[in-house]
């Protein structure tokens, strides 16, 4: 049996209307446009609806970015399916997607979007990371007994301990004038685990453009420092751990378990349904392996989900892109071994000097 199957724009207001009873990720929402407009480089595009046989079986949010020397399309947390998205339903919604979008603009170079099915015009991301497994916390009507009898063994153990010998100070700073000094910690974070850290003003703007109906700022101190912080985006009744970063004297002290502990229990009560710690390591995403065993403290039970995907607009474009980001890395890694070999060098000149 033939299905009808055709992808239809959507204004704000039919947007709204049709998802109004979906609960949507923030970044497929109408909020995430004040985000999209406030960074530069970036925009909010178009909105689609897919209708198979004329109902609606998925929605996508697309946002506009500007590389260095090309654009792309971007779903984050995207298509949003109202039906189950088999194999190919998710070939049908993008073959129709790349046909509209190179009809549309053609110098957008690929689109970027989720699928939980490999398939030959997916590839994998020319840059950032994705994920395939995250943990997430079911909050609603769940009691702080219950919540703790979720967690795994160890993190119970943690939590409790924490608790009662070095005890955290843990506050919402949502609007904090100065971001200075969390994002100081950030740049603690990223030089010890090695990933590359925004603009300060990322992170200010989004707290600023969602606004603190969609975006907060956790934070946790011992001792009156600042040992760990977590940005959280909440909609639809769903929270994310969107951003966090702590100091090696916060894991010592163990901060972020506690901070975590106050952030579910603190949206718990103001209504979240869910919490999402956003991505644990796999063999898809081995860079997140780190964050595994602090992330399932909470949940031991992964939750599988829908990865991120390049589907080229431009083949050809695509494929030049890839070749010289691969060439680009490779010079990279190349001087980073160069480093140091010269200081070896030197070093045996002066002992023989």
């Amino acid at each position: 049996m033939e299905h009808s199957i055709r992808l239809v724009p959507l204004d704000d207001g039919e947007f709204a209307k049709l998802t109004a009873d979906v609960d949507l990720p923030v970044e497929q929402s109408l909020a995430w446009d004040a985000y999209d407009r406030a960074v530069p480089g970036r925009r909010p595009w178009k909105r689609f609806a897919f209708l198979l046989d004329e109902e609606p079986a998925a929605v996508v949010a697309l946002s506009e970015y500007l590389g260095r020397g090309f654009h792309y399309l971007w779903a984050k947390h995207g298509p949003v399916w109202l039906t189950e998205p088999t194999p190919e339903l998710e070939r049908a919604l993008r073959e129709r997607l790349v046909t509209g979008v190179r009809a549309v603009d053609p110098r957008l170079a690929f689109v970027r979007l989720h699928a939980a099915h490999p398939a030959e015009d997916l590839h994998p991301l020319l840059q950032s990371v994705t994920y395939d497994r995250t943990v997430v916390v079911e909050l609603d009507g769940r009691s702080d007994d219950e919540l703790l009898a979720g967690m795994k063994k160890r993190g119970r153990r943690d939590l409790r301990k924490g608790l009662r010998e070095q005890p955290v100070e843990c506050t919402e700073e949502t609007g904090a004038p100065d971001f200075e000094p969390f994002y100081e910690v950030l740049r603690e974070t990223a030089e010890r685990d090695g990933f590359g850290v925004h603009p300060m003003s990322v992170y200010t703007t989004m707290l600023d453009a969602l606004g603190p109906q969609h975006a907060r700022l956790f934070v946790g101190r011992h001792d009156g420092a600042v040992q760990a912080w977590v940005i959280v985006t909440v909609h639809d009744g769903l929270a994310t751990a969107y951003y966090a970063a702590s100091t090696a004297a916060g894991r010592v002290h163990d901060v972020p378990t506690q901070l975590y502990w106050h952030i579910i229990r603190t949206l718990r009560d103001e209504g979240a349904r869910s919490f999402d710690f956003m991505g644990i390591g796999s063999e898809l995403a081995p860079s997140l392996e780190a964050l595994t065993t602090m992330k399932t403290k909470f949940n031991p039970e992964p939750t599988e989900v829908a990865p991120a995907w390049d589907v080229p607009v431009r083949p050809l474009t695509y494929t030049a892109l890839t070749k010289a980001l691969a060439a680009k890395r490779s010079a990279v890694a190349a001087a980073r071994r160069a480093v140091p070999a010269a200081r070896r060098a030197v070093s045996r000149e002066e002992e023989t000097a």
